[in-house]
């Protein structure tokens, strides 16, 4: 009976010890956070700690946040290219020298990406997104993460762009966006950034994304002057057929008068076209909504000069 007594004693103090062990899940935030903030979100320690919280708190959103940061930067890796181009992905090149016939030659960075790691990153974020499917702020992570693994063929990045803006207008979520308020206003205004990224990034697909983005949201929203915009500005840059850009922005400003976007582009049309008349009709409509004092100036300048 005594041995058992001691038995139990033993396995008693033995289970303390052991829950004396495991941290809280703010402990684990709070080392997690000293960790990066000295070393970096793939220093040294940091999978160690991921790990081990995992163990503890498998569910623990900012254990999974931890996971998708490590992976995705130990996947990455920077290239010096000599790309015979302006620019890459919108970017351009870091530095350029002069071969020995006086010709440019242009070097970019160019980010690489290992398959392997990238897709831990991926079912990092994946877990968190199943676990807290309001959060958009974890569906965004990965939307952008895909934008830099993509590069030049951002089809997975579209796609679940697309099936975003789909669920947004199907099921209404109440979406949570940590520090700020989302509403369907700060959802589009959110979605173009995404618009405008594919459409920085100069090449046909990247336009080709831009275009089916703005009608996917254009399929939702009508009316929105954003993407109404857009699709007359895929038409202008990348088309170039100005006609057909003219025609969709006059429809702009026919429900929003006052869309300076629109507007801008209206000018900035005309003026490439080397039509006169067709930029002293918008040039007024720009003075009255110009963004600020230095444009509107500019704009009357201008238009005194025509």
């Amino acid at each position: 009976m005594k041995r058992f007594v001691i038995f139990l004693l033993a396995a008693a103090l033995c289970a303390v010890s052991l829950q004396a062990q495991t941290k809280t899940q703010e402990e684990y935030h709070d080392r997690y956070q000293m960790l990066i903030s000295r070393l970096g979100v793939d220093g040294v320690g940091v999978e160690t700690l991921l790990n081990r919280w995992g163990e503890d708190y498998p569910e623990d959103v900012d254990m999974l946040l931890g996971k998708f940061a490590y992976y995705l930067s130990k996947s990455r890796s920077n290239d010096v290219k000599v790309l015979d181009q302006d620019k890459y992905l919108g970017e351009p090149p870091t530095l350029t020298l002069k071969d020995s016939l006086g010709n440019d030659v242009k070097y970019f960075s160019v980010t690489e990406y290992d398959d392997e790691i990238f897709g831990k990153s991926a079912q990092a974020v994946d877990r968190a997104i199943e676990l807290n499917p309001s959060r958009l702020d974890l569906r965004l992570f990965k939307i952008s993460a895909l934008i830099g693994y993509e590069k030049e063929s951002p089809d997975m990045a579209l796609s679940n762009l697309k099936a975003l803006i789909d669920y947004n207008g199907q099921n209404h979520p109440e979406w949570t966006y940590p520090g700020l308020e989302m509403d369907d206003e700060a959802f589009a205004a959110t979605i173009q950034e995404y618009c405008y990224a594919f459409f920085r990034m100069g090449i046909p697909a990247g336009y080709e994304a831009f275009r089916e983005l703005s009608e996917k949201m254009l399929s939702y929203y009508p009316s929105n002057p954003l993407y109404m915009t857009n699709i007359g500005s895929y038409h202008f840059v990348y088309k170039h057929d100005n006609k057909t850009a003219l025609k969709i922005y006059n429809k702009v400003l026919k429900k929003h008068p006052d869309d300076y976007a629109t507007i801008k582009n209206c000018v900035l049309l005309a003026r490439s076209a080397k039509d006169t008349k067709l930029e002293k009709k918008y040039l007024p409509m720009l003075v009255k909504v110009a963004a600020d004092d230095t444009e509107r100036a500019s704009a009357e300048a201008r238009l005194k000069a025509l």
